[in-house]
């Protein structure tokens, strides 16, 4: 019997299918701590881990914090010829607020600020009741698919890369002090990417989808 015929054969809820590379296989949860992984393109499918619910959530208010302080406090401050100024990251962000440049500036604000806000607060509304082994919210899985919709459009790394590129070019025009928002933005960067290696996105969708009765 073909693999495919064997699948079918049996409850779709126990097979799991790579994202990446659709390969199907017949699903065994691993303990805490170990990982199941795609056989064909090594996709880590499955990565269970002890109180990493917790862990999640703290991440989360952590980046919910940072990104509306970084968003306030002075970001960089550029001397030259006398004269300095010091800039906040949506200050900068919406610099052009008047005709076609307004659309950029929006947009722009939004990668950087307002699109990972909103995943981590999406990710807060979603894991909260999970955690404390209550009833899923409220339309929490159309919440967390969303969130997943937003990943490739939160682009706080991506403002950080462009940061210090462009300072490697005005360094030498310029006198450039960091701002406590640049620090805030580094450890921000790096919670985000904490955050995506510690969810395991298999088990948020089995806890929405097969909910713990009380």
């Amino acid at each position: 019997m073909s693999d495919a015929a064997e699948f079918s054969r049996g409850p779709l809820e126990g097979l799991i299918i790579c994202p990446v590379c659709d390969a199907t296989y017949q699903l065994q949860r691993p303990k805490n701590g170990e990982r199941a992984v795609c056989t064909r393109c090594h996709k880590v499918l499955i990565a269970p881990r002890a109180k990493a619910g917790m862990q999640i959530i703290a991440v989360s208010i952590a980046v919910v914090v940072l990104i509306i302080a970084a968003s306030v406090f002075p970001f960089l401050k550029i001397s030259a010829g006398g004269r300095s100024n010091a800039v906040s990251i949506l200050d900068a962000a919406l610099t052009f607020t008047e005709g076609p440049m307004l659309v950029l500036a929006l947009l722009t604000a939004g990668f950087i600020i307002f699109v990972p806000l909103l995943r981590m607060l999406l990710t807060l509304y979603v894991l909260v009741p999970v955690v404390l082994d209550r009833p899923p919210a409220e339309h929490a899985i159309a919440a967390f698919r969303f969130s997943e919709a937003l990943k490739p459009w939160s682009m706080a790394e991506i403002f950080a890369l462009g940061c210090a590129v462009a300072l490697v070019k005005v360094a030498d025009l310029a006198t450039v002090d960091f701002g406590p928002a640049f620090w805030m933005f580094g450890v921000l960067v790096v919670l985000v990417i904490v955050q995506d290696g510690y969810m395991c996105k298999w088990s948020v969708w089995n806890s929405l989808e097969h909910p713990k009765r009380r």
